[in-house]
């Protein structure tokens, strides 16, 4: 057997023993791990190396997407037929690689060769295949967010974080924000994808469309599929693959990385920290999978930022992102206060229910305006805004 091979069995064993251990099989428990008092325990205590990564004047967030799908019901019906968490994400049916074969009875190969002659030049038409073919297309929206960066010296930087899922509702968004003029402009400097999941990453083509050679910033974790959809979509820049924990973008930015098992066959996410003069630390993710306690704890130990505080967070928390509910889950609510945010923009997976206890806590939430078939002011939605500044 090829190390590759030995690599893909040895991360889907690590998938299926976690799937069945932290999450006990069940959608209720996302996220529950990351606020315990045993995941607390299990973090290895490391001395605080106090890496000086520089300072920014100003994040400013711009939601495109945040409505990944439409229906709680649609999509966890689709992955309990489907055979459940472990399924592998290309094999579900779901758009854009429908084959038209039904539930679990996909795969990458069968489903791509049905739109690739018309990627990324003829979306629309791609769609319409898929819509024939797929599970539930109606269902796909996806997560995209547009993050502009000013340095202290007035220069400013602009990224995508994730890239969407349906390319209908995902082209339309970005024509809403200008981020297609911005691309086409390349005034869009990179294209972060925080992790291989179908409602951050599949929309791809659709960013392809507007700037085909735009850097993209991946972790190792994908699997040859998602390398491969990189290359079909028809991206003709460069692609990097992060394999440290803590990666320099700009001064006062750094993309952290963590080797995770995520449901329906991903593994690994991005997510980004800055440090806003005068103000502290900033975090934004695309679904936090790893969970928020890790993902402070990993800024905690290896960065310097201002204050020596937490300040902002911001994207998918990972706590409730069905919104279910259950007593217990108010300890999650009281241990994300104990960070001291003074700025929480949350959205998509986080959960409607989350956000609305983080507001009932007294807790610094930016309220959204529901707009754009986003569901509730709660969250910043979709066309919202968020700025951390000095």
């Amino acid at each position: 057997m090829s190390e590759e091979k030995n690599n893909d069995v040895s991360r889907r064993d690590f998938v299926k023993g976690a799937a069945t251990g932290v999450c006990a099989g069940a959608f209720a428990t996302m996220g529950l791990y990351s606020y315990s008092p045993m995941a607390k325990k299990n973090l290895t205590k490391t001395k605080r190396l106090g890496q000086d990564f520089g300072v920014v004047k100003k994040v400013k967030i711009t939601n495109i997407s945040e409505t990944s799908w439409f229906s709680n019901a649609t999509l966890i019906g689709d992955i309990h037929d489907a055979g459940g968490l472990l399924v592998n994400q290309y094999e579900m049916n779901w758009p854009p690689f429908g084959n038209g074969k039904g539930s679990a009875k996909g795969s990458y190969e069968s489903g791509i060769a049905t739109i690739k002659d018309l990627i990324p030049h003829d979306l629309e038409k791609a769609w319409q295949i898929q819509e024939g073919l797929a599970l539930h297309p109606e269902n796909a929206g996806g997560f995209s967010c547009l993050i502009e960066v000013e340095e202290l010296n007035g220069k400013t930087h602009k990224y995508l974080l994730d890239t969407g899922w349906s390319y209908t509702f995902t082209d339309e968004a970005f024509k809403r924000e200008g981020i297609d003029k911005m691309l086409e402009n390349h005034e869009i400097e990179a294209l972060f994808i925080s992790h291989e999941h179908w409602d951050h990453f599949w929309g791809l083509p659709v960013t392809m469309k507007y700037d085909p050679t735009i850097p993209i910033y991946i972790q190792d974790g994908f699997y040859d599929e998602g390398i491969q959809y990189i290359k079909d979509s028809g991206h003709k820049g460069p692609l990097h693959s992060y394999t440290d924990a803590v990666n320099s973008v700009i001064p006062g930015m750094v993309a952290l990385k963590f080797d995770i098992p995520i449901i329906n066959r991903a593994f690994g996410e991005i997510s980004l920290a800055f440090n806003v003069k005068d103000k502290g630390l900033a975090l934004v993710s695309g679904c936090c999978h790893q969970g928020i306690l890790k993902f402070a704890d990993l800024a905690y130990s290896r960065l310097k930022y201002d204050n020596d505080r937490f300040y902002g967070i911001y994207g998918g928390l990972h706590i409730s992102p069905f919104d279910d509910w259950d007593p217990k889950y108010d300890d999650l609510v009281i241990s994300l206060g104990k960070w001291g945010f003074e700025k929480i923009g949350c959205n998509h997976c986080t959960g409607h229910l989350t956000a609305k206890k983080f507001i009932e806590a007294g807790y610094p939430v930016v309220r959204g305006t529901a707009r754009f078939r986003s569901s509730s002011k709660d969250y910043l939605g979709n066309g919202d805004k968020i700025t951390f500044s000095a």
